[in-house]
């Protein structure tokens, strides 16, 4: 028998949502708030000379400004305020969850609650101001290094390029916790996923382009929109897959009747991260990367050339890297928002059982159990999505190619987006249902 949520879900319509006034608010405010960032993405930083900067970045954007720009919508190609994008709040993010589950101070600040989380984002903030100071100056320094982009090189151009840039970052950190909280969806996915979407039209003239002058094979122009759609399948598929364990209640009697057990399911998602490793992996793998390409122009050192190289975008090294970090963190963020011990417990509060596993601690263990084995597949799932565009991009050289990562990026913040209007529509229909109940019992 279908839940009564599942019920509402069906009943859905295009009038419940033309009644649900505060869901058409938060998705206005939504498309405010991506069309402001959208907007800084066109604002240059001051002191730099567009052609000069333009013939730069061609020269360089097959490498891993290519991929920078991708998740920054545009603005490295323009060098805009909005550069950087979310990249160092989103390293500072790492950084304090993997120094969170090693720190028993800051673990018992996380279990206070809502006081404890604000504190954390409080250090994730100021973390990330020093990241992206750092990433800032390693920009400044290389754009000076590069002959003719800066009209007035020195130390009034690094500064003012640091506070520009640090503040266009801390602006959508803003941005993004205004959506979340005002909006819908998640503000910083969404930000990012506006950023690839509006990159989608150049990309698609760009293949179609080089498909046409014999840039890339004619077949590739033909097989390149069938992977794109097979990938994309793939991705709904694993995104919606789930293992459901089966819960069963007992019997209970109330006064003198005996009511049968109930039963349902505890539904573990294949991928229960998300797209947060691949957003983690490309953002952790950019910071060195960017800091190494920049100091190895010049006189530097042999061994930071050879880094430089051995990051850049499609070699072995980087491709390698790229895959430990997504099964990393696919391992990590799913122990961070799951947790096997907590849903043993409720379990055991409220009386359901998994059949033939003991309450408790045991339960427990084989939630565990399930939990690693589907975060296996669901781990080498991501890897080979996100692998894909790096491999094809390293044989097509195409500068923008929108493969397994972006795709990834663009279906599961846009299936998470629509879960939470199916949620609130939902929502909306329930407190409809109640008020003319409760008006039909006072009319009897």
């Amino acid at each position: 028998m279908a839940s009564a949520a599942e019920q509402l879900a069906k009943n859905l319509n295009f009038g419940t949502f033309a009644k649900a006034k505060a869901l058409q608010q938060r998705i206005w405010f939504t498309l405010g708030a991506l069309l402001v960032y959208r907007l800084g993405t066109y604002i240059p930083v001051p002191g730099i000379d567009p052609d000069a900067y333009a013939l730069t970045f061609q020269n360089a954007s097959q490498g891993i400004f290519g991929m920078f720009d991708m998740f920054a919508g545009g603005a490295v190609q323009r060098m805009a305020i909005f550069a950087l994008n979310l990249i160092p709040y989103i390293t500072a993010s790492i950084v304090v969850q993997v120094i969170t589950t090693a720190s028993p101070r800051l673990e018992a600040l996380r279990k206070e609650g809502e006081s404890g989380r604000r504190k954390i984002n409080q250090y994730t903030r100021y973390l990330a101001v020093v990241f992206c100071a750092v990433q800032a100056y390693g920009i400044a320094v290389g754009l000076e290094s590069s002959q003719g982009v800066v009209i007035n090189p020195g130390w009034f151009f690094r500064i003012s390029t640091v506070i520009t840039l640090v503040g266009g970052t801390m602006f959508l950190m803003w941005l993004g916790e205004q959506i979340t909280s005002r909006g819908i969806g998640n503000g910083i996915s969404l930000i990012i996923f506006a950023g690839i979407v509006a990159n989608l039209p150049a990309t698609i003239i760009q293949t179609l382009e080089l498909t046409r002058t014999g840039g890339i094979a004619g077949y590739w122009g033909l097989l390149l929109p069938v992977i794109a759609i097979v990938v994309i399948a793939t991705i709904v598929f694993f995104e919606r897959a789930q293992r459901r364990l089966l819960i069963q209640y007992p019997k209970r009697q109330v006064g003198n009747k005996m009511f049968q057990g109930d039963t349902s399911h505890l539904p573990l998602k294949l991928n229960t991260s998300g797209v947060i490793p691949v957003i983690f992996g490309s953002s952790l793998l950019l910071l060195p990367a960017t800091i190494a390409s920049f100091a190895a122009q010049g006189d530097a050192p042999q061994w930071l050339q050879v880094t430089a190289a051995l990051l850049g975008r499609g070699q072995p090294a980087y491709l390698i890297l790229f895959a430990v970090l997504i099964i990393f963190f696919a391992f990590f963020y799913t122990s961070i928002v799951f947790n096997p011990a907590d849903t043993a417990d409720n379990l055991k509060r409220s009386g359901g059982f998994i059949p033939g596993i003991r309450p408790g601690e045991r339960t427990a263990q084989y939630i565990d159990y399930v939990l690693t084995r589907i975060t296996v597949i669901g781990a080498l799932y991501l890897t080979v999505i996100a692998l894909i565009p790096e491999l094809i991009h390293s044989q097509l050289n195409v500068s923008q190619f929108i493969g397994g990562t972006s795709l990834l990026i663009i279906v599961t913040v846009t299936l998470d987006t629509v879960t939470q209007i199916q949620s609130h529509l939902i929502a909306q229909q329930y407190e409809g249902l109640v008020k003319r109940s409760r008006l039909g019992s006072k009319r009897k």
